[in-house]
């Protein structure tokens, strides 16, 4: 190898975060991905579902910061090593954060709950149908089930008979 292929690695040394940051935040993922969606396993799922929405934030992160980020020689290095842990089947870091930060905050039973309520708003899709109130039902049954719509339309006809006859009654900030 002569000066011209030194000064091929030294470009590739120096520019590695350039190249390596794609192949592990992108290439890599959507392979894995792709191969999650044909199996059956539930943990691959969790995995790269975890992932692109950990990179989704990231990438929130370096847009809102990027004139900051752009001060530190050292974030693309720090991005690429996170990367490498929340990809990198040896880690597999997107489901440690899965497993022991995002699953204990949703699944804890502790955390106040909203109460339950269906907001109509109508929209237009893109081939110009309008959304009707019978497709926003269908998808709160859809994201909540059944029994929940059922429990939503009788605490609605009890507040509209109550309102109705001037009978308001509070509990817990709620009209029955």
């Amino acid at each position: 190898m002569g000066a011209s292929g030194n000064n091929f690695l030294l470009v590739i040394a120096k520019n590695f975060d350039v190249f390596a940051l794609p192949l592990v935040t992108l290439v890599y993922p959507l392979y894995a991905s792709i191969r999650a969606i044909e199996t059956k396993s539930i943990t691959d799922d969790q995995q790269w579902l975890t992932y692109w929405v950990l990179y989704s934030l990231i990438t929130l992160f370096e847009l809102t910061f990027a004139k900051v980020l752009e001060l530190l020689p050292i974030w693309p290095y720090a991005k690429l090593i996170l990367s490498c842990w929340l990809v990198l089947p040896h880690f597999n870091g997107a489901a440690h954060v899965y497993r022991h930060y995002v699953r204990p905050f949703y699944m804890n039973p502790q955390m106040p709950q909203m109460p339950s309520q269906m907001w109509y708003v109508p929209r237009k899709n893109i081939f110009g149908k309008h959304d009707d109130v019978l497709t926003a039902a269908e998808r709160y049954m859809e994201e909540h089930g059944t029994e929940a719509f059922e429990r939503l339309i009788s605490k609605a006809d009890r507040e509209h008979r109550a309102r109705r006859n001037g009978n308001h009654m509070f509990h817990n900030d709620y009209i029955y």
